[in-house]
């Protein structure tokens, strides 16, 4: 008996890590959302629905394991599944981006680089194994099956309630009007560090993003532009980066844009270009900013479109 009573404990454990790491990968969702888009595996309207599913059956699993539901039939399957589902794209991931940044297996709240991440999921694994040799959890009969269906509904809705899907941001930044200001890019010219930004970025239609290296909102946009970047290198992107030289080597080990151009800019002449929301991205058509864009709202199609105009 205190055989079982120990293994139900250990099993419940492992349930609270798997809903620890659903809910701590909501809030910010959109990295998460980024890995799909990045893999392949859905395009950008598809991967919040994507990432949401996942993130219910990570919820559904912790369920099940806490309250020893359906362990052998289902719940341990599943957990196994998952896991090996993660441990391949933390493989993927070490081959071509190596041991960098933030894996995401537990949001940005606990950041972990893909090789502790492949650890940890390995040990879950070996703990998983000797739970489904030797504890198969209580015998409640047919309100097992009642109280899994239960948990299954609950997990399937909680990413939607809790973080919902919006389908209409992306077409709002090209729908409102230009805002047509100039940006004073001779202030860019005259104070970067690190690289000279080209004279080109006042000729033509270029996306001017400014960020710090310590914001995390700006680490999502950098992710997302990256991904943008690759499937489409036409498309112009300029980073202008604001932080101590120190905070560099972290922001591209996490973000993977060390490719874009870049460069520094610090202090006063940051300010005045990028104000003190970040990151602040720019629609820059010949130097006059056309649309000042929330990085939630970047979408690749709607740029595309902006760029042909």
């Amino acid at each position: 008996m205190l055989k079982k009573i120990l293994f139900s404990l250990i099993c419940a454990l492992m349930g609270a890590v798997f809903i620890f790491s659903a809910y701590i990968k909501l809030y910010p969702i959109e990295p998460f959302e980024l890995t799909f888009v990045d893999l392949g595996i859905g395009n950008w309207q598809m991967a919040p629905f994507i990432a949401r599913i996942l993130i219910a059956t990570e919820f559904l699993i912790g369920f099940a394991l806490l309250l020893n539901l359906l362990l052998r039939k289902v719940t341990y399957k599943l957990s196994i599944g998952i896991l090996v589902f993660f441990c391949m794209y933390l493989v993927l991931q070490l081959i071509f981006q190596g041991n960098k940044g933030n894996c995401g297996c537990f949001g940005t709240a606990i950041a972990m680089t893909p090789m502790q991440a492949l650890i940890k999921n390995i040990i879950m694994l070996a703990i998983l194994g000797v739970l489904y040799k030797f504890h198969e959890g209580w015998n409640m009969g047919k309100f097992s099956k009642y109280l899994f269906i239960v948990c299954f509904l609950a997990a399937a809705a909680l990413p939607f309630i809790l973080n919902p899907v919006e389908l209409d941001y992306s077409k709002a930044y090209l729908n409102k009007p230009e805002d047509n200001y100039k940006l004073e890019l001779d202030s860019l010219y005259n104070n970067a560090k690190l690289n000279v930004p080209p004279k080109t970025l006042s000729e033509g239609k270029h996306i001017i993003a400014f960020m710090s290296l310590t914001c995390p909102h700006c680490r999502i946009a950098a992710k997302k532009i990256r991904i943008m970047h690759e499937r489409n290198p036409e498309i112009s992107f300029y980073f202008v980066l604001n932080g101590d030289d120190e905070k560099l080597k972290p922001f591209f080990d996490d973000t993977h844009t060390d490719g874009i151009p870049h460069c520094m800019l610090l202090g006063r002449p940051f300010v005045y270009l990028a104000g003190t929301s970040m990151p602040a991205i720019y629609l820059v058509n010949n130097g006059m900013v056309e649309h000042d864009v929330n990085y939630i709202d970047l979408d690749q199609g709607e740029i595309e479109e902006w760029m042909k105009k």
